[in-house]
């Protein structure tokens, strides 16, 4: 075989990629800082398999999911298996079985890679790191404020300082639509004017107008929070669509008053990637760039067909997205060492910061050896000599 038939070895299937040195190292520190943070406010990691059986991948949440996982057979128990699109729901059904017992509200943190069947336009990857955190067990604003401040905490713990958050309620609209005696046809007019963001067609989708007005009212709602939320106050909504405003109102006033200069906005009618959401969910991202960072909200975590659910909030941290709207952190000094160098004598070199390269082979020039070998350093007569 040529050098050049070995270079194909390299090639990965669209959105797979390597993480080279020091992307791979960056990309762990960050994750380590995250779950760090998680475990300061009482959250307790848990470490899920790759792949499980795929009626417990596939229940609950992870249904909104199905199109996404990679499937195969399972050569020992002859069942069908799926490799994780997302932990969020393994997470679910770690706190429904295995954790059934423990106190509510249960605090889960989690680190580790999901795979894809396809990535999107905007999200080409197929395979990613997902960092996040489950708060089960318990339905309140609280709940829902400490999730959205908890992913702020972790993102400026890893170096992103500028965000902002933008709140949902993926479910207000369908509330909306059950509240009122429309016709299906309009109904579906109503609603997909409402997906295009298109005011005229709102108007023109219904012959009552109040209809058409509280749809306009639904729309005009997106924006700065606290003129989101007075213009949902304005609205003569149903019942249930007006408890779910009075919640995002509530969870609103919790995250000012703990973040007084984050800015928030929010968009009550927006629900696309939030297909699972039961309630207030929320996406972060950087003011530089406007990147999504993170995404997450209420659920029911478990298995609603079988009857074993319990109301949930949490996120996700993506990664990729996180890392570059970060600034690197400095590089490590890399000191070589001449070969025969005692390896205790290492240590002290560490203590300082430094990675220690020990040559396993004799060099006749220890400083070209250095260089070619990416150290910024050389140890020469006992001291660390720059390069």
């Amino acid at each position: 075989m040529t050098s050049n038939d070995n270079d194909h070895r390299g090639l990965l299937p669209a959105g797979l990629a390597d993480l080279l040195p020091p992307d791979a190292t960056r990309e762990a520190r960050a994750i380590d800082v995250a779950i760090e943070r998680f475990a300061a406010f009482g959250y307790e990691r848990v470490k899920p398999p790759m792949v499980e059986f795929e009626e417990s991948l596939l229940g609950g949440p992870g249904a909104a999911l199905a199109s996404q996982t990679f499937r195969l057979m399972d050569p020992v128990s002859q069942r069908m298996m799926g490799v994780r699109p997302d932990m969020t729901v393994q997470v679910a059904r770690i706190a429904v079985t295995r954790l059934k017992h423990e106190p509510r509200p249960l605090r889960l943190s989690y680190g580790g890679n999901v795979i894809r069947v396809r990535g999107s336009a905007l999200k080409p990857e197929r395979q990613f790191a997902q960092v996040g955190s489950e708060l089960i067990g318990v339905d309140s604003a609280e709940a829902d404020a400490e999730a959205v401040l908890l992913t702020v905490d972790a993102l400026r713990a890893i170096g992103v300082a500028e965000l902002s958050v933008d709140l949902n309620l993926p479910t207000l609209v369908a509330t909306v639509a059950a509240g009122l005696k429309q016709p299906a046809e309009a109904m579906q007019k109503l609603r997909r004017a409402l997906d295009r963001k298109d005011e005229g067609a709102i108007a023109k989708a219904s012959t009552d107008k109040k209809v058409t007005e509280m749809f306009a009212g639904l729309l005009r709602a997106a924006g700065p929070a606290d003129q989101g939320i007075a213009q949902l106050g304005k609205l003569k909504l149903p019942a249930a669509a007006a408890a779910e405003a009075a919640r995002l109102a509530e969870v609103v006033k919790l995250i000012q008053a703990a973040e007084p200069d984050l800015p928030l906005t929010i968009d009550p009618v927006e629900y696309r990637g939030l297909e699972y959401q039961t309630g207030v969910s929320f996406c972060v991202f950087a003011l530089k760039g406007r990147e999504e960072l993170a995404r997450g909200g209420r659920y029911s975590a478990g298995y609603p067909e079988d009857g074993v659910s319990e109301p949930a909030t949490g996120f996700t941290l993506y990664m990729d997205a996180v890392l570059a709207a970060s600034e690197a952190p400095p590089e490590r000094p890399r000191l070589y060492v001449e070969l025969g160098t005692p390896w205790r004598d290492a240590a002290p070199w560490q203590a300082k910061g430094y990675a220690v390269v020990r040559a396993v082979l004799a060099a006749p020039e220890p400083r070209a050896e250095a260089k070619r070998l990416r150290c910024s350093h050389a140890l020469i007569d006992g001291d660390a000599v720059p390069l």
